[in-house]
């Protein structure tokens, strides 16, 4: 029961500390969670869920800082 509890209320706390984000930081925050998602469960599947995920969260931030920037170019324009 008391994890039913602790696990809603630890993520309302994390999503409000994004308020305060820019648009850069949320796509690579964005970013580095989808890589941990995928790379997680590409890395379950050989055996090493948590070396997935590392590399899947590195791997997802550095996309999601360079969508940010392809969307800053594309609004320059």
């Amino acid at each position: 029961m008391r994890k039913t509890l602790l696990i809603p209320a630890a993520l309302a706390l994390a999503l409000g500390a994004c308020a305060e984000m820019s648009p850069t930081q949320q796509n690579v925050l964005g970013g580095a969670a989808l890589g941990t998602l995928g790379g997680a469960a590409i890395g379950s599947l050989s055996g090493n869920a948590g070396m997935g995920a590392l590399i899947g969260a590195g791997v997802g931030a550095g996309g999601g800082f360079l969508v940010d920037r392809s969307q800053r170019a594309s609004q320059a324009r």
